[in-house]
């Protein structure tokens, strides 16, 4: 009977992709996927640092595990990610762990399991540079949706926002050679995946010698087989004209950009260090929305951050009006351990954090809901991904990223399909296909 393993995956798509490369590393050595952790062999907890939240998560998880690994002695328990490149001797408090690597290394799966084997406990957390980037785009991943696919151009940031912990748990910013991307798209493409999200700390900041972002998406959009293109995370300070021109030129990238102001107050983004003005984020959107009409604009914001006053959190709500926004993830900012803003004076009480976030995002839901109830009767193509969570719909997104339940059966999973929006909510569509419409190449 074949060995089976279990994945726990916290925080950002970076780590999903990273962990669909350890999967198919595991897969590779025979080994099967597990549903649940009580039936793995091995059991890999992929950690997130960035925020407070996914970091106590994966604590509660790996705390939860000792009583698996009281019942059945010989699994593997495996702590990965940002968590070790930042504090693996509170890791090692936990009894119960085998393996702690981090996220230079995880690449080297196969063989520190091997050494488990051997030598019981094993600790391997890197935090120098290593030639991950001629390695990782080798290794095929087991990917959780077979049409859409994440791969990784972009490792690591040289930002250092004060606030911000990747450059301590990621490294500075290194990027992938341009061939290797393509050679990775094109086997995803020959798996049958449709869409490709081309991942970076901040991706418009990726150069390989003279190619940059806006020439990587030419690249990987002449792969056959692929339908759809897009991009994520771009910082503000290095997305560009070029790059919006790319969108607009290239029929197979996706009219959708996520680009975090984080704050609208240009007091508080310079006590952030994020390298703009509150006046050069609204004059680059104005840029995007004038070369590519239909686009999609998401961000990120950080509420409560040290010294933020209410004329700073008003500022922010008067980017997210100018701006408008289809999408926002806002946050209450947390210290991080290693980042200039630890030792700033945490002086925004938690009261007032929490009615900051709920007002900024009760003013993004609103702008969400009045650009998707301006969709409903209109047709859009739609790729269908899967079954929705529930199991009764059909799950898709738009171009703009827009997600889609879907009246259907099965045999339209993987098809682009022509839908008639029928119901808008803020953040979520519902349609009908259009018979006899849908693409199946």
């Amino acid at each position: 009977m074949a060995k089976r393993y279990f994945i726990k995956t916290f925080g950002c798509q970076m780590n999903v992709n990273d962990s669909e490369k350890m999967a198919g590393l595991l897969e590779g050595m025979g080994y099967e996927k597990a549903e649940t952790p009580e039936e793995a062999d091995v059991i890999i907890v992929n950690t997130c640092s960035v925020r407070a939240k996914p970091d106590n998560k994966a604590y509660s998880f790996i705390g939860n595990l000792k009583r698996i690994k009281k019942r059945k002695p010989d699994t593997v328990v495996a702590v990965a990610g940002c968590v070790p490149q930042k504090e693996r001797e509170q890791i090692l408090r936990f009894s119960h762990v085998d393996l702690v690597f981090g996220t230079f290394n995880f690449m080297k799966l196969p063989s520190l399991l091997e050494r488990v084997k051997e030598e019981g406990k094993v600790v391997e957390v890197l935090n120098s540079k290593i030639p991950e980037e001629d390695r990782v785009p080798l290794i095929d991943s087991s990917l959780e949706n077979p049409y859409v696919a994440y791969v990784t151009v972009q490792r690591g940031c040289n930002r250092f926002c004060t606030y911000c912990i990747v450059p301590f748990t990621r490294g500075r910013e290194r990027s992938v050679k341009p061939e290797l991307v393509v050679e990775e798209v094109k086997r995803l493409a020959e798996r049958g995946v449709k869409e490709v999200h081309l991942l970076g700390q901040n991706v418009d900041f990726y150069r390989y010698g003279d190619t940059g972002l806006a020439q990587l998406l030419h690249m990987v959009s002449e792969v056959p087989g692929i339908e759809r293109v897009r991009f994520t995370t771009s910082h503000p300070a290095g997305f560009s004209e070029e790059i919006a021109r790319a969108i607009r030129e290239i029929p197979k990238v996706c009219p959708y950009v996520h680009l975090p102001p984080q704050s609208g107050s240009n007091r508080i983004l310079e006590r952030m260090n994020r390298g703009y003005t509150r006046e050069e984020y609204i004059e680059k959107v104005k840029m995007l929305k004038e070369l590519v009409p239909e686009v999609a604009l998401s961000g990120d914001f950080i509420v409560g951050f040290p010294g933020e006053t209410e004329k700073d959190f008003e500022e922010t709500l008067s980017l997210v009006e100018e701006c408008v926004f289809d999408q926002g993830f806002v946050f209450e900012y947390s210290p991080r351990p290693f980042t200039k803003a630890a030792t700033f004076p945490d002086d925004v009480p938690k009261e007032v954090k929490n009615r900051r976030l709920t007002e900024l995002q009760e003013l993004i839901k609103r702008q969400a809901l009045e650009k998707n109830r301006e969709r409903v009767g209109k047709v859009e193509e739609v790729l269908i991904e899967g079954f929705s969570p529930k199991g009764t719909e059909l799950y898709g997104r738009t171009p703009d990223n827009k997600p889609v339940a879907v009246a259907g059966g099965e045999e339209l999973i993987g098809k682009t399909v022509k839908v008639e929006i029928i119901e808008a909510s803020p953040f979520f569509l519902k349609g009908k296909p259009i018979e006899g419409t849908s693409n199946g190449n």
